[in-house]
């Protein structure tokens, strides 16, 4: 277990799941846990940072997909919270202008369907409402 930490950080859930395959329950699995917690091979905090980290400059997610998917691997709320601190403001706001000026310049049709079309797509990567209609604003 303590290859599989090391070789990318894990959070409590993956890392239970992974333990609980090998048939491995009770007392020994939660002794596992706090043996990988202690060595810090598995600190939750440590997940929430880099996976918010990755997820935003490598598939250029947005906030809300982030906190969604950290929130489904059962990640504990300040977890999440110190995670998403590690999104810079200046360049969640560049990225999607980019992300909107890229989609833009591939979806073609009247205007209404367009900025619609847009949207949709940022909304899906996870970002706020009002954060899309301003950047469509900006960029038409």
């Amino acid at each position: 277990m303590q290859k599989y930490c090391a070789y990318q950080d894990r959070c409590h859930y993956e890392v239970r799941t992974k333990i609980l395959s090998y048939k491995v329950y009770g007392d020994e699995l939660e002794e596992i846990i706090s043996d990988l917690i202690k060595e810090d091979y598995l600190n939750e905090q440590r997940f929430a940072q880099s996976f918010a980290r990755g997820k935003f400059r490598m598939k250029k997610w947005g906030r809300n997909k982030i906190k969604q998917e950290l929130k489904r691997r059962h990640v504990s709320a300040y977890c999440i919270k110190k995670g998403m601190k590690e999104i810079d403001e200046s360049e969640y706001e560049t990225t999607i202008l980019q992300l909107v000026e890229k989609k833009l310049a591939t979806v073609s049709g009247h205007e209404a369907i367009r900025r619609k079309k847009v949207f949709e797509y940022c909304y899906r990567k996870g970002y706020e409402a009002n954060t899309i209609n301003q950047a469509i604003a900006t960029c038409l």
